[in-house]
């Protein structure tokens, strides 16, 4: 089944068989027209509507046909075939063991040096080791779809429990959550305490642990958090778990099978659960679950339709990323204040270095916590990893050196590698050596990012906040210091609009190509002049540099009045 929605000028196809939200961006579309659901759909009507004339053998022979072309469909798009490990200086990819992984939930397991992850495709734990480049699989008990040509169980999270010696991971079309121990390589499943009627699965997403022996777990198709008591759960059972409903009363006026949960994340230190809710496009909102005192309490977002990752950074601050526009946010539950961040704008290389049309968006998707007091998250559709310091007010993109024309607006005899973005939809924290690891889905490839490899150039800004009336100009000022050879080109975005770009504002660089020797320095000058229907409040500019490889931006905060 597909849901088509049309979302403030662009279209969201979101399909039973999985979350990617397949994006339509105005004429800027930079996903697949095409689905795990959608093939599979294709197969089943023609195996099970029959002609009423004609000669059966030959329908035998087209149906047969039809499946095998649904099928060379689906290898195409999400098997990675074709695809090859890339590198820059700081991310390097590695080709998975098996044909047709599709890679989805990762996590990086400091007691054996590795990272564990699933193969969504053919229903397997998989353990990397880096340092010996071995992978050791472990095939789950029950998986329908390893024996379905074209289908995959989404399994979007994956955690180690407070003891480390067990491994729980979600399974969307089974509607189970898994525990697997790593001392006896033992496989357990626990069944969830409600179905979908439309779908038949609550579609489980999102996992996380409180320090008092219960395991909390949320889905896309359901409106209830769900919480385990770890000792009493027994395997194939729903023994031990409670539903929770959702305060989703401010939700009335949409249909319930458009509200869904996008991840959770448990405050251990004060002992809540903190739930991201939409209506995708349309509205979205933040609870926290009291755990001790079973009460919520609910965080509006104001214009943020599609909040999905969400984690919660050293002070309690709540982030939260929009999987429906290129802004992120913070949010401070003692006074509920927001404030706006944005990535920097889709790269051109997305649209084979033609400038995107319309609204294109990076859609910042899942989120964790990094070192030094960071927050990192994948950019679904921007093809980067970021990586945000809130104390210097500074962003750095990690660009990802994979593209797959598929996804994309890319003309079919555009060159390999050109075009398109390269699916990487999951992503661990640093626990690793200053390494992030990501997982490529339709790439049948993992990798990462080395964030301790030093910054090429840093930006410096002259002031971190101006004040501005509609129809003013300002000149900005920003210093760029290069700490290697370095040619850059400079960028800016804004929360002005929700993809980034100026909208009806206006800026000009004082040059638009910067050449620097290690350890020169240049001024670059900004005028920003702001379009006169701004309305009164606080936005948000980024000003910094980019080259082929890595994006370094500024927060200026601009309050018009």
């Amino acid at each position: 089944m597909n849901i088509f929605c049309k979302v403030n000028g662009y279209y969201a196809i979101i399909t039973a068989s999985f979350l990617t939200l397949t994006i339509f961006i105005s004429s800027s579309n930079i996903a697949s027209n095409f689905s795990p659901t959608f093939l599979l759909n294709e197969y089943m009507y023609n195996e099970i509507l029959t002609p009423a004339f004609g000669n059966q053998q030959e329908f035998s022979k087209q149906q047969e046909f039809s499946k095998q072309q649904s099928i060379e469909k689906f290898k195409s798009q999400f098997c990675g075939i074709n695809s090859k490990p890339n590198s820059n200086q700081y991310v390097k990819e590695i080709k998975l063991n098996n044909e047709c992984e599709m890679p989805l939930a990762i996590i990086y397991d400091d007691s054996v040096k590795g990272v564990w992850y699933i193969a969504t495709k053919q229903g397997s734990l998989i353990l990397y080791e880096p340092e010996t480049n071995i992978f050791t699989k472990y095939d789950i008990p029950i998986w329908l779809s390893r024996d379905n040509p074209i289908d995959s169980s989404q399994v979007w999270d994956i955690k180690l429990d407070p003891s480390k010696e067990n491994l729980w991971f979600t399974d969307e079309k089974q509607n189970l959550i898994w525990k697997f121990n790593k001392q006896n390589k033992e496989f357990e499943h626990f069944k969830i305490p409600e179905s979908n009627l439309s779908f038949g699965t609550v579609y489980p997403v999102s996992i996380d642990f409180d320090n008092n022996g219960h395991i909390f777990f949320a889905g896309i198709r359901t409106q209830s958090l769900f919480m385990g008591n770890l000792s009493l759960m027994k395997s194939d059972t729903a023994d031990g778990i409670a539903k929770i409903p959702l305060p989703i009363e401010d939700f009335k006026d949409f249909d319930p099978s458009l509200i869904s949960t996008g991840s959770i994340a448990v405050d251990k230190k004060n002992n809540n659960v903190w739930i991201s809710v939409l209506a995708f496009g349309y509205k979205g909102q933040i609870y926290k679950y009291d755990i001790t005192n079973k009460l919520f309490k609910k965080y509006d977002l104001g214009d943020l339709p599609s909040p999905v990752g969400i984690t919660i950074d050293e002070k309690g601050n709540i982030w939260v990323s929009d999987h429906g526009t290129s802004i992120f946010v913070k949010l401070n539950p003692i006074n509920s204040s927001l404030t706006k961040f944005i990535t920097s704008t889709a790269s051109e290389k997305i649209f084979a270095g033609e400038k995107a049309t319309g609204q294109a968006y990076t859609l910042p998707y899942w989120m964790k916590k990094g070192q030094n007091n960071s927050i990192i998250f994948n950019e679904h559709t921007g093809n980067k990893i970021g990586k945000f310091f809130p104390e210097e007010f500074k962003l750095v993109e990690y660009w990802i050196p994979s593209q797959n024309k598929l996804f994309g607006q890319c003309k079919p005899d555009i060159p390999e590698n050109s075009c398109g973005i390269g699916n990487v939809l999951q992503l661990t924290d640093e626990t690793y050596d200053g390494s992030i690891w990501f997982t490529e889905w339709s790439e049948n490839k993992i990798g990462y990012v080395n964030t301790s490899i030093p910054l090429p150039f840093s930006i410096n800004t002259e002031n971190n906040e101006i004040t501005l009336t509609p129809g003013e100009s300002k000149e900005i000022k920003f210093e760029i210091k290069a700490n290697t050879d370095s040619s850059l080109h400079p960028i800016s975005s804004t929360t002005l609009t929700t993809s980034g770009d100026l909208g009806t504002s206006i800026g000009i660089f004082s040059e638009n190509s910067i050449a620097l020797k290690k350890n020169e320095s240049k001024e670059i000058s900004f005028v920003f002049t702001l379009s006169n229907d701004v309305a009164m409040g606080d936005y948000i500019l980024m000003l910094g540099a980019e080259d082929d490889v890595i994006s370094i931006s500024k927060t200026i905060h601009i309050k018009v009045i």
